[in-house]
């Protein structure tokens, strides 16, 4: 039996793009790798006696890099996202009207073989010249002293909350359980009653009778927890954490009224100083004690054009958090998807073959997106649209990506908010509710229709 031969077909591509020779884009362009005590340039091939040289990173040596460049044609540099060390140097080189390239070193590294700090500098110039690097954002320079003060008043938090848990370990260990009786020690009634320990006083009756009205315990519950074993040595670390939370509220205030002068001096954005602050709206949860005492709303209204405290979940230090990183203007973000890429809240797919293999987010340790995703946290309970969807998508997701998913959708609304310069209009969760009813209800009937069949409805 002879076998039929097969027809070999070939396989035919039509209308395969043809590749580009990689350009030189860039051609005075210079390459900086830095460290904390020198910094290595490169520069192209024929500007000077030598294409690569390097500098300690003094203030002078910093300036005379600047002149080389200068001297060399350079305009452009690219230089990796070293620790802060780059910082110095890109600041001189700004003020220089040089073209600074601010680049992620996770994309530079991709490729090995290098050893050397000298072939990284020139790594970094080959590929600014093909135009192959990417500048990360950076805001303006007075969003970034906004920036800056806002970063620091964060530390100051924090440490003044590290003398908080000192406290309480102090009267933990004096068996003084008045955080059994009190749900905040730095409240009036803690803050009097501790003072008054670190004075001298013991009797647990005359400690109570700093009870405020408002306190849910009664004088005698709290004295009673007032009865402790008061050693030396841990009233005196409970004095020193008093004082080192005093200092601390003292620096925050300081901290506070520095910001206040720099909102103060952010040009308005659109009809901010003439149109009238819209009525805050409702919100369920309580004030934070962190919020400064000026009117930080305000400023925010002013300097963005709309009121974004608006919006259900951020209050106004979640929407300084988000603003001082990202700036009023959505420009340098071309599309809604662009932004919310750039802030790790979009879904990340790995695709191999066509298929998806794994979906997720990206690992980003971007500020704006965890103040975003505090935000969200905030609205499990909300009575709102936002709410309805932070549990609609829990149901569906899960807690973790419910929280991601809604933090999302506040960056479309803060996006569509700046760039359009429109108001928020919140939606009631009843109407959400009935929103995503009828989606449901269309997507069955389609199904129906597919499978041949009908959806009626039940009359009541």
């Amino acid at each position: 039996m002879k076998r039929k031969k097969r027809s070999k077909k070939k396989a035919v591509v039509q209308d395969i793009p043809q590749l580009e020779a990689l350009k030189q884009i860039n051609f005075n362009a210079a390459g900086l790798d830095i460290g904390d005590a020198e910094i290595y340039v490169a520069v192209p091939e024929g500007r000077d006696e030598v294409s690569v040289r390097v500098f300690e990173t003094f203030t002078v040596d910093l300036y005379a890099l600047a002149d080389w460049l200068e001297r060399c044609g350079v305009d452009t540099v690219a230089m990796e996202s070293t620790g802060v060390y780059w910082i110095p140097i890109y600041d001189i080189l700004e003020t220089r009207d040089f073209e600074v390239y601010l680049v992620n070193a996770r994309h530079i590294k991709n490729v090995s073989g290098r050893k050397t700090d000298i072939l990284d500098c020139q790594w970094i110039q080959q590929l600014h010249t093909y135009g192959l690097l990417q500048a990360s954002f950076r805001p303006e320079e007075e969003i970034r002293a906004v920036r800056a003060l806002v970063r620091h008043r964060e530390n100051l938090i924090q440490s003044m909350t590290r003398e908080i848990q000192h406290m309480q370990k102090a009267l933990q260990q004096m068996n003084v359980k008045l955080t059994n009786v009190i749900t905040d020690i730095t409240g009036l009634t803690g803050m009097l009653i501790m003072r008054d320990i670190v004075s001298g006083e013991r009797d647990p009756h005359k400690l109570a009778l700093h009870r405020n009205v408002h306190c849910a315990k009664s004088e005698e519950e709290i004295a009673k927890a007032l009865h402790g074993h008061y050693k030396p040595e841990h009233v005196f670390e409970l004095k020193q954490a008093l004082a080192a939370y005093d200092f601390y509220q003292r620096q925050i205030k300081e901290c506070d009224a520095e910001i206040e002068k720099l909102y103060a001096d952010l040009e308005p954005r659109g009809d901010g100083p003439d149109k009238p602050l819209p009525p805050p709206i409702r919100k369920r949860r309580k004030a934070s004690k962190n919020t400064p005492d000026f009117n930080l709303r305000f400023y925010l209204y002013r300097w963005a054009g709309v009121d974004l405290t608006q919006i259900d979940g951020p209050d106004a230090l979640t929407i300084q958090k988000v603003l001082t990183e990202t700036g009023v203007d959505m420009s340098p973000w071309p599309t809604v998807k662009h932004f919310t890429s750039w802030l790790g809240l979009c879904p990340h797919n790995d695709k191999t073959g066509g298929k998806v293999i794994k979906r997720s987010t990206k690992k980003t340790q971007n500020r704006a997106a965890a103040a975003l995703r505090m935000a969200a946290q905030s609205l499990s309970h909300s009575k709102s649209a936002l709410g309805a969807y932070h549990r609609r998508m829990r149901a569906r997701l899960g807690g973790p990506e419910a929280i991601t998913a809604t933090a999302h959708k506040l960056a479309r609304i803060i996006y569509a908010m700046l760039k359009n310069q429109t108001e928020y209009v919140a939606p009631s969760e009843d109407a959400y509710e009935e929103q995503a009813r009828q989606r449901a209800l269309g997507r069955l009937k389609r199904k129906a229709k597919t499978l041949g069949f009908q959806i009626i409805p039940v009359s009541s």
